[in-house]
């Protein structure tokens, strides 16, 4: 729902692109997949900005143009911004990269797919091409939970080389407090009455009717097993980071896990100096995440600023849903950095 009528409407334009890296993945989820792309009022996308919204769990990019009862989507939100001059024109893509196991990290995995890979050399030059917009110094990536973390990800991979612009609103951040403590043994709890079988829940999950929220959230420990620590070998390439029995880490699977948390990739020399080749670094949390994210968010905060890295870290009285208002707070920064 559009909150300001005067401020001219940009047009979402809904594309499609067959993938070579996503064909034959492991879950079987379709290679063709629809990208959204929002063009501002009165400009045809050439020589603009470029962002990307990575979305979070259980949504695919498409989800975030749709029409939203009381609030406004992400195009809504645009036109208003650019409209009264908040923030400067930009292209934003918003790419469905759901799959089977509910939702995406945004990296490449044996058992989840190539999405970095898709993203990076597909998708990106696919919209490009067709818009004239972005290139080198002018791409941006933000998104929230999952997708801040993609973004937080790609930017300690990526930036200054594909992205130059990154924004993170409560992604996934500090392992430790995230799955260790608790959410693997919650997860065990809900197996139990499915005889401890990951195929068993799955199946059944996707057999219906009806699914209940505990089961979302343990699909979403699963897909983060498949993303992390994948095994191929295993249905749908999950294995628990835990004894199925007694809930304890196992040594080497956790480490798999673990370095993959932008904590700790934050200890990498490359990784800080791939940082400070961005023009924008953004980075937000909740001070009541029921997540414990803002506590991972803090300590790299401190990591960042003890290595002198720039950035930009905010903390807002909110839990981890429902928080696109804080768009208006991160898409004029990055609209801006990269104009």
């Amino acid at each position: 729902m559009r909150k300001d009528n005067s401020v001219p409407e940009g047009v979402v334009h809904r594309l499609w692109i067959e993938s070579d890296h996503l064909a034959g993945n492991l879950l079987g989820d379709p290679s063709r997949r629809r990208i959204d792309v929002y063009i501002p009022a009165g400009h045809d996308g050439r020589g603009l900005p470029l962002l990307v919204d990575l979305a979070g769990y259980t949504a695919g990019g498409p989800a975030h143009t749709n029409w939203k009862n009381y609030g406004e989507n992400v195009p809504e939100r645009l036109d208003r911004l650019i409209g009264t001059g908040a923030m400067p024109p930009v292209v934003v893509a918003f790419p469905d990269c759901f799959t089977r196991l509910g939702g995406n990290q945004y990296i490449d995995s044996a058992a989840m797919g190539p999405w970095e890979t898709f993203l990076i050399r597909e998708m990106l030059p696919f919209v490009e091409e067709r818009f004239g917009c972005g290139g080198d110094g002018h791409r941006g990536v933000f998104g929230k939970s999952s997708g801040g973390y993609g973004a937080l990800v790609h930017a300690l991979r990526h930036g200054g080389s594909v992205w130059s612009a990154a924004a993170s609103h409560s992604g996934d951040v500090g392992f430790e407090y995230l799955y260790h403590l608790g959410e693997f043994a919650g997860t065990l709890r809900h197996l139990v009455d499915h005889g401890l079988s990951i195929e068993t829940f799955i199946r059944k999950f996707e057999a219906g009717p009806k699914a209940k929220d505990a089961d979302w959230h343990a699909l979403m420990i699963l897909a983060q097993c498949a993303t992390f620590d994948p095994d191929p070998s295993q249905f749908c390439g999950i294995r628990l980071p835990v004894d199925l029995h007694t809930g304890e880490l196992i040594a080497e699977r956790w480490a798999n896990w673990l370095s993959w948390d932008p904590l700790r990739m934050a200890d990498a020399a490359e990784h800080l100096d791939t940082l400070r080749k961005l023009k924008l670094l953004f980075i937000d949390c909740g001070d009541i995440d029921q997540y414990n994210m803002v506590y991972g968010s803090r300590i790299l905060h401190r990591k960042l600023e003890t290595a002198g890295v720039l950035h930009t870290y905010e903390e807002f009285h909110d839990n981890h849903f429902s928080v696109d208002y804080r768009m208006d707070i991160s898409l004029p920064l990055l609209a801006k950095a990269l104009s």
